[in-house]
């Protein structure tokens, strides 16, 4: 009689052992999908972040920035710069 309180016991906590085993490898799976998400997120941020450096180089271009104002704006430099000082006399 002994025995069999001893091999239920010990299926019981097989059982819930095995029980417990699929718990956390379903929670493990879980947890793997969103690392996963969460990688392609900082890929894709990264992507991002790369494009607007690339942009901002491009828009703080001098040349480009000359160009713009001298073809959209009509601005141009001035032939002669003169200085112009107000004495106290």
């Amino acid at each position: 009689m002994r025995t069999w309180i001893v091999a239920v016991a010990l299926l019981a906590a097989v059982g819930a052992s095995a029980i417990a085993l699929v718990g956390l490898k379903h929670e493990s799976r879980q947890l793997f999908i969103r690392l996963e998400e969460a990688a392609r997120q900082h890929d894709g941020i990264q992507v991002e972040w790369s494009r607007l450096q690339l942009e901002l180089a491009l828009v703080g271009e001098t040349g480009r920035i000359e160009e713009q104002a001298s073809s959209t704006l009509r601005m141009h430099e001035p032939e002669r710069i003169g200085v112009l000082v107000k004495t106290d006399d």
